[in-house]
């Protein structure tokens, strides 16, 4: 879905990724009101969200989207990159966020790389990603570490994190901590980050 109140580049996107994935079906929203009532009846895998919504603004529409649809993985798509707005972002439960005036060629790359589980970042922010490891083990990660790392890769807060995988909130804070350790960082948004400066997808 395409929540984002310029109609013209509604249409242009959805033209650009109907050529792109042929197979996938894109459904547009101009407003938060009118995304939230399309998705109450038919829910959405991939979120592409502007942060300027005539009903919402800033993260405001990310939030509420997440909350209504949180298995999708939702990307935000502003004018706005500054970092501190990319770090809000993912620390709402973004996947991804690409700049409006990212090449059509590297934005439909970047929904394909959120789409196989990757996370996608203006190149400005984390330059051009680091050949991807062949499997868990690489990033020194047990499997049930990497499970961990899959799920915060999706945007999902600790609570979904211990209900898919059955864990105690302490538990996945253990291996939270241990997987900041193995990546060189201190919270899920770095963690994010470095994924996305290595080129990591979680189906590794």
């Amino acid at each position: 879905m395409l929540v984002d109140d310029h109609a013209l580049l509604r249409d242009a996107l959805a033209l650009l990724l109907t050529q792109r994935f042929p197979h996938a079906e894109f459904r547009g929203a101009g407003s938060l009101a009118q995304a939230r009532s399309a998705l109450a009846t038919q829910p959405a895998d991939i979120l592409l969200i502007d942060l300027d919504l005539p009903d919402a603004k800033g993260i405001e529409a990310l939030l509420a989207l997440r909350e209504e649809v949180p298995q999708a993985r939702a990307v935000v798509v502003s004018a706005d990159d500054r970092a501190e707005t990319v770090y809000a972002a993912l620390d709402a439960g973004a996947a991804g966020f690409l700049h409006k005036a990212t090449d059509s060629v590297e934005f439909a790359d970047a929904i394909q790389f959120v789409m196989e589980g990757g996370v996608a970042l203006p190149l400005s922010f984390v330059g051009r990603p680091a050949a991807a490891p062949t499997s868990y083990a690489a990033l020194g990660l047990s499997r049930r570490q990497w499970e961990v790392l899959r799920l915060v890769l999706q945007g999902k807060p600790n609570k979904l994190v211990c209900r898919e995988l059955d864990l105690s909130a302490s538990t996945v804070k253990t291996h939270l901590s241990e997987i900041y350790r193995r990546l060189g960082v201190r919270s899920r948004t770095q963690a994010m980050v470095e994924v996305a400066r290595r080129g990591i997808k979680d189906d590794v």
